[in-house]
C-alpha cells in the first residue's frame, strides 16, 4: 500500500512538472543580454568573508555596467476575435511589474517569490479575461524587471552577491475565442526593450528612479536567453502584498531633514506623493531606529538602504511613487533634498498575503500587547519564505519555523507556505543529506567562524518537524510521505556526524539571555542541544538509533547525583523533560531543580531561540502553569514586557533591545505558541479540533478564534463559564479546565460551565 501511495504522490509530481512546461507552450526566455554578455562570476559569495579574495573582487568588477539594470519588454497585440477567457502564465526574474495597457496585472509584490533558482523557478498565472480590449483593438503587454535575490551585485549594502543572470521573462498568454478558436502570444525574438526609469535597485541596498525618462525610451530588439537551470513549479505559498498603510504619527526633526515617526515597525517601503519641479530630488532613508541627533540609524540593519526620487515635473501636477523591487524593515522614515515638494508620504506594510485565522484577547494587557508584537514581527518576516529579519538578512533561517509552529498555524492558513517551504528545503538539501541552516541556501559562509553556521540539527530539522507539525494540525499526511526518503537520508546524515552518538555541531540554544549582548548559547552546553534534537529526529522518524542516542545522551549529560542535566540550565533541564532524556523515576527530581534554577534567577527565564520552546512547555506539562505566568508577566527584562515598556511594535531579537541588533524578529515568539492554542484552547490533533482552556494567573477572561471556531471564557465567582461557536457542518471536543469532564459539540453557539476548584489549575 505505501509503495501504491508513493508512486500516486510521484505521479502527481511528475504530471505538475509537465503542466508547468505545458503552461509556457513555446516561449522562450528573452531580455536586453545573454549570459555571455553579462559577463556574471559564478558563486554565492557571502559579503563578508569570501569577497575578500582579490580574485572574486576582481570577477565582480568585470561585470557589463547594464546586467543589473531594470528594464521593460513590451509586445504589442491585436485581438482577432471576442474573448471567451484568457489566461497569462509568467515567470520574470528577479521581480516582476506586469501592465496590460498601462493597468496592472494582480496585486501582488516582488513576484514570483524567490528561490535558489538553481533548483526551482516559480511562476504565476492569473486570468486577465476582463483586462483585455474589444476585437481589433490594438493593447500593448509590459513587463518591466527587476533584480531581487536573482541578480544581487552588492552596490550598495548587500548580504552576498549572487547572480544567476540578468533580468528575463517568461511569458505567454492564451486567449480562448467565443467560437472555439485560440492564439498565444509567447516571449520570443518578436519583443522589445528598454532601460526603464528604475536606474538602480537591489533588494538589499534600495531603489532610485528617475521620472524624467518616462516616455522616452529607446527600444531594441531583445535577446532570446539561457534559461535558468531550475525546474519550473507554479508558485505554491500565497503572493506577497502590500497588506497595510500607516501614516506618519510624529514628526521628529523638521530643518535641512525630515525625520517622520511612521508609528509601526515594519516590513516595506515609503509611498510619497511630489508636486514641483522637473529634476528635483528626494532621498527615503528608512531605519528602525534613531540617533542620538534624532536621524535614522541603520548601523545594525545595513548601510546604506535608501530610496531615490526624481521629479517628472510638472507644478500642477502631482505624482506618487513607491519603490518595486526593494524594502526594508523601518519605523523611521528620514527626508532629504527637496522638501517642499514633499505633500504625503505612507508606510507600505508589504507581506505574505496567507489569511489570519486566529485571534487572541484577554484580561491582562501585557499579553495582549505582546500577541500583537509578535503578530506584527511574523508577518514582517513572512515573505517568500520566513525570513530572521526584514531589513540586514531577508535570509530563511530555518529554526524559527517549527519552533514557533504552533503559534503560527493557529494564528495563520500555513498551508501552501509550509509545502512552499519544504520545496525549499528539498532544494537546498546536499548529496550527502546534509542540510544547511538557510533555505532557500542563497549565500555560502566561509572561513574559521563559519562551521556553527553552516549545519545545526535545530535549523536542518525543520524538515523533518515541518511535516508532523502539518499532519498533527491539518490531518493531511502528504508531506511526511512525500518528503519521507529525504528526510530519512538527513537524519542517516546526522548519524555519520556523530561521535557514538552524541552530536556536537550547530548553535544550540541561540541569544539565550545571560550578561551582556546575546549571541551564542552561554548557559547550555552546545552538544547537549544538539544531541537532544539528533535523538528527536530520529525518534520522529521511528529510527532504532533513537535508543542508542538517548542512552547516550543520559550517559554524557546527566548526573545522577544532583539531577542536573548538563551545566543544569533552564534549557539543559527543560529540554530533558520535554523529551523525555532523562532516566525513570528521576523526573520529578530533574522538574526541581529546573524549578530551583527559575527562583534562583528571581522567577526569570535564562532561555534562547530554543529553549523558549522547552521552558515553556515543560512548566506547562508538568503542572507548573502558575510559575511560567509568573516568569512573564512582568515589566522588567527578560520578557516580552520589557520590550512593551520601552515602546517597540514588533518583538525584538534580544530579550534586552538595548543591546542593540534587529528590532523586527519573531525567533523568540514562543508565547504565541501558549496563547490560542493553550489558554484560549483551541487546537487540532490530526485534524480534529479539540477546545481545551487553561485559566492561568489572574486571568479572568479570554476571548478569540482559530480556523473559523470562536471561544470565549471568563470565571464569575465559583463558576466558569464557557462560550463556542462552531461553524456549520463542524464538531468539536469540548474539555472544562476544572472538572476535566469532555463533551463533543456540534454547530451552532453552545454555553457550558465548570465548578472552579483552585486545586485543579
Amino acid at each position: 500500500m505505501k509503495r501504491q501511495l508513493l508512486g500516486l504522490l510521484f505521479a502527481v509530481w511528475h504530471v505538475s512538472l509537465v503542466l508547468a512546461q505545458a503552461d509556457f507552450g513555446s516561449a522562450r526566455w528573452i531580455g536586453a543580454m545573454t549570459q555571455q554578455e553579462a559577463q556574471l562570476p559564478e558563486g554565492r559569495n557571502f559579503t563578508g568573508a569570501k569577497l575578500k579574495e582579490p580574485a572574486v573582487k576582481d570577477a565582480w568588477a568585470a561585470v557589463h555596467p547594464l546586467s543589473d539594470r531594470s528594464i521593460c519588454i513590451r509586445r504589442d497585440v491585436t485581438l482577432r476575435k471576442g474573448v471567451k477567457q484568457a489566461t497569462v502564465h509568467i515567470c520574470g526574474l528577479g521581480f516582476y511589474e506586469l501592465t496590460l495597457n498601462g493597468q496592472k496585472v494582480g496585486d501582488s509584490e516582488f513576484a514570483p517569490l524567490w528561490s535558489d533558482y538553481d533548483k526551482s523557478v516559480f511562476y504565476n498565472t492569473y486570468d486577465v479575461t476582463t483586462l483585455l480590449p474589444s476585437p481589433s483593438s490594438l493593447f500593448q503587454i509590459c513587463v518591466l524587471l527587476g533584480n531581487g535575490f536573482y541578480n544581487e551585485q552588492g552596490k550598495r549594502y548587500a548580504k552576498m552577491k549572487i547572480a544567476f543572470g540578468p533580468p528575463t521573462l517568461l511569458f505567454r498568454l492564451h486567449v480562448a475565442y467565443n467560437d472555439g478558436s485560440s492564439d498565444d502570444v509567447v516571449s520570443d525574438h518578436s519583443w522589445q526593450w528598454t532601460l526603464s526609469p528604475i536606474t538602480f535597485n537591489s533588494i538589499y541596498g534600495g531603489e532610485d528612479y528617475d521620472a524624467r525618462l518616462e516616455g522616452k525610451e529607446e527600444w531594441h530588439s531583445v535577446v532570446i536567453q539561457e534559461a535558468p537551470r531550475g525546474t519550473l513549479r507554479k508558485q505554491i505559498a500565497e503572493p506577497v502584498k502590500i497588506m497595510e498603510r500607516f501614516g506618519v504619527r510624529d514628526t521628529i526633526r523638521k530643518d535641512s531633514v525630515l525625520v517622520l515617526d511612521m508609528g509601526q515597525n515594519l516590513s516595506g517601503f515609503p509611498e510619497i506623493t511630489v508636486c514641483g519641479k522637473a529634476g528635483q530630488q528626494l532621498r527615503l532613508i528608512p531605519g528602525e531606529t534613531l540617533t542620538k541627533d534624532g536621524l535614522v540609524n541603520q548601523k545594525q540593519t545595513g548601510r546604506p538602504h535608501y530610496y531615490n526620487y526624481t521629479l517628472r515635473g510638472n507644478e500642477r501636477t502631482s505624482e506618487t511613487w513607491h519603490p518595486r523591487f526593494s524594502y526594508y524593515g523601518y519605523r523611521y522614515l528620514q527626508v532629504e533634498g527637496d522638501l517642499e515638494v514633499l505633500k504625503k508620504v505612507e508606510s507600505c506594510f508589504v507581506y505574505n498575503s496567507a489569511p489570519k485565522t486566529g485571534s487572541f484577547e484577554c484580561s491582562n494587557q501585557l499579553f495582549n500587547d505582546a500577541y500583537r508584537i509578535i503578530d506584527r514581527a511574523i508577518r514582517s518576516n513572512w515573505q517568500a519564505v520566513w525570513t530572521d529579519c526584514p531589513h540586514r538578512e531577508k535570509l530563511g533561517w530555518l529554526e524559527q519555523d517549527w519552533l514557533n509552529g504552533e503559534g503560527l498555524v493557529a494564528n495563520y492558513d500555513c498551508r501552501s507556505m509550509i509545502e512552499q517551504t519544504m520545496q525549499q528545503i528539498a532544494d537546498a538539501q546536499f548529496p550527502d543529506g546534509a542540510l544547511p541552516e538557510i533555505a532557500p541556501n542563497l549565500c555560502v559562509f566561509e572561513g574559521s567562524w563559519a562551521p556553527p553556521f553552516l549545519e545545526s540539527p535545530e535549523w536542518g530539522g525543520a524538515f523533518v518537524a515541518l511535516p508532523f507539525l502539518y499532519q498533527e494540525y491539518y490531518g493531511d499526511e502528504r508531506l511526511v510521505t512525500r518528503y519521507k526518503t529525504q528526510m530519512k537520508r538527513y537524519v542517516d546524515y546526522l548519524h555519520t556526524q556523530d561521535s557514538c552518538y552524541i552530536l556536537k555541531q550547530g548553535l544550540g540554544d541561540w541569544y539565550d539571555y545571560g550578561p551582556g549582548r546575546a549571541g551564542f548559547a552561554q548557559n547550555t552546553p552546545m552538544p547537549l542541544v544538539s544531541t537532544a534534537h539528533y535523538y528527536c529526529w530520529n525518534k520522529l522518524m521511528r529510527e532504532p538509533r533513537a535508543d542508542s542516542i538517548k542512552a547516550a545522551f543520559i550517559r554524557e549529560f546527566y548526573h545522577a547525583d544532583t539531577h542536573l542535566v548538563g551545566t543544569g540550565s533552564q534549557c539543559a533541564q527543560a529540554i530533558a523533560l520535554e523529551m523525555g532524556l532523562v532516566p525513570e523515576g528521576d523526573r520529578e527530581a530533574v522538574l526541581q531543580q529546573l524549578i530551583a534554577d527559575i527562583h534562583a534567577h528571581g522567577d526569570r527565564l535564562t532561555t534562547g531561540d530554543v529553549g523558549n520552546r522547552y521552558l515553556f512547555n515543560a512548566l506547562i506539562h508538568n503542572g507548573q502553569q502558575e510559575l511560567l505566568y509568573k516568569m512573564l508577566n512582568h515589566y522588567d527584562v527578560p520578557g516580552y514586557g520589557y520590550q512593551i515598556k520601552l515602546g517597540h511594535t514588533t518583538l525584538t531579537e534580544q530579550w534586552n533591545p538595548e543591546h542593540g541588533a534587529s528590532m523586527n524578529h519573531f525567533m523568540m515568539g514562543h508565547l504565541n505558541n501558549l496563547l490560542v492554542p493553550y489558554i484560549l484552547g483551541i487546537w487540532r490533533n490530526n485534524g480534529l479540533t479539540v477546545i481545551a482552556p487553561h485559566p492561568m494567573g489572574d486571568l479572568t477572561w479570554c476571548r478569540g478564534e482559530s480556523n473559523g471556531i470562536k471561544t470565549s471564557w471568563h470565571l464569575d465567582g465559583k463558576r466558569f463559564l464557557l462560550e463556542v461557536d462552531v461553524p456549520l457542518g463542524q464538531s468539536v471536543k469540548v474539555r472544562m479546565p476544572y472538572s476535566g469532564r469532555e463533551q463533543t459539540v456540534g454547530e451552532g453557539h453552545h454555553s457550558l460551565t465548570d465548578e472552579v476548584m483552585t486545586t485543579a489549575r
